[in-house]
């Protein structure tokens, strides 16, 4: 699988860690930077990127690690068609993968050792989108990448049609478009 990898200076010696782990495990493997824990840069630059990777089709999956993994996946969620999820242990991992077809798997390297990220991004990796039920959940997250506003740097990437809003659903039962929670 050809994957991104991306990380700030706190995430740095993680994301070395992972990109040699995933490398071994067979991966093309694409750092997208930064290059060193020593320099301070900021996350937002690095979640893009990696977001950017994996919208534009780079990547097939993306890996983002800073202090905590919130920042880069924040950043990396601005980019229409990215879904970046911070995890924490295999089970979040799995779960983001089978649920919410993440495409972006985000680390803390504050917060994680090698040992839990490896297990973590290995289960990630091992897991499928189970779809059914979940689908209408992610065309309801597409809907809203296409709903952003045309001066949006990141609308040029949105594919589609202007979105009209799906219908919600509360306790199972259809609501109309547009009616509120």
């Amino acid at each position: 699988m050809r994957i991104a990898v991306a990380s700030d200076h706190a995430g740095f010696d993680l994301k070395a860690a992972v990109a040699r782990h995933l490398a071994q495990a067979g991966h093309q493997v694409t750092d997208l930077g930064t290059d060193s824990a020593d320099v301070p840069v900021d996350y937002p630059t690095f979640g893009r990127a990696v977001g950017r990777a994996v919208a534009e089709g780079r990547a097939e999956r993306g890996v983002g690690v800073c202090g905590t993994g919130i920042g880069i996946a924040m950043a990396a969620n601005k980019v229409p068609g990215v879904r970046a999820a911070v995890v924490h242990d295999v089970t979040t991992a799995s779960l983001a993968r089978r649920h919410n077809d993440a495409n972006v798997i985000c680390l803390g390297g504050r917060t994680l050792g090698s040992a839990e990220a490896f297990d973590a991004v290995d289960a990630f990796f091992a897991a499928a989108f189970e779809g059914g039920h979940h689908q209408p959940r992610l065309d309801e997250l597409a809907a809203l990448d296409r709903l952003r506003p045309a001066g949006d740097p990141g609308a040029a990437a949105a594919a589609g049609p202007p979105a009209v809003e799906p219908p919600r659903r509360v306790g199972g039962a259809p609501r109309k478009a547009g009616a509120e929670p």
